[in-house]
């Protein structure tokens, strides 16, 4: 471990070239040292991986982006789990983290891979695990949860400290049982980049056209609330 986080530190920082220009997409990775690989890339960090050790990872969060504190405190809290990583090491902006193996939901749609309900089911049961550890699942999505060997793995737990609710892993299920499980699967269709991407930005504008419709909804009612209550008040002699 001392000898991976001297690399980190001296190798890997040093040169590292990392950006985040919009929170609402993947950070952008512009210079990778050898021999260090670029694993994948999330709205504020990105994932690195060392031939020397196969089985970690390093999470660096791009400059000047939130999460790295919560991060932390989120895997201090998940412990060891079978679905989950595990943090081993936390530096500066970076975690050492253990290295999950496997092929994300969303990759195994551009791939035609079967995607049996055991997998959704560990993820469900994962996802109760974390919420009896004092956690809020957030942001579960196709990109996030991974298959390997038709069992679930939970890939990013960087959100799990905000308690605002999320309607991802929800609304993934439901096209999973009522679309996919009918439809797709049987066909063994595969789906690309393209598709999936076109997907993706739809459902993020019906996300957001449902919640500016219930914000409207909500501000009506407390308008004609506080009428109501203004009317009462003339009322009174």
């Amino acid at each position: 471990m001392n000898q991976l986080i001297e690399s980190i530190d001296q190798e890997l920082l040093p040169k590292l070239q990392i950006e985040s220009p919009d929170t609402h997409n993947p950070v952008v990775v512009h210079v990778v040292p050898a021999p260090w690989q670029l694993l994948g890339t999330g709205n504020y960090a990105a994932v690195f991986c060392h031939p020397d050790y196969p089985d970690l990872v390093v999470k660096i969060y791009a400059p000047d982006r939130p999460g790295f504190e919560a991060e932390v405190e989120v895997y201090r809290r998940l412990g060891s789990h079978p679905a989950f990583s595990e943090c081993l090491h936390a530096g500066k902006n970076y975690l050492i983290l253990k290295r999950l193996h496997g092929v994300t939901l969303y990759d195994c749609m551009q791939r035609g891979l079967r995607i049996p309900k055991q997998v959704i089911q560990d993820i469900d049961q994962a996802l109760e695990y974390a919420r009896e550890r004092g956690l809020y699942p957030h942001d579960v999505h196709g990109r996030n949860v991974m298959m390997l060997n038709g069992r679930g793995l939970v890939v990013d737990i960087s959100d799990f400290l905000q308690e605002e609710t999320c309607s991802k892993w929800h609304d993934l299920k439901r096209a999973y049982y009522g679309l996919y499980l009918p439809l797709l699967s049987p066909l063994g269709l595969r789906l690309p980049y393209w598709v999936l991407d076109l997907v993706r930005h739809s459902y993020r504008l019906f996300r957001r056209l449902t919640e500016k419709r219930k914000e409207n909804r909500r501000a009506v009612r407390q308008d004609s609330l506080h009428s109501r209550f203004s009317s009462l008040r003339r009322m009174k002699p």
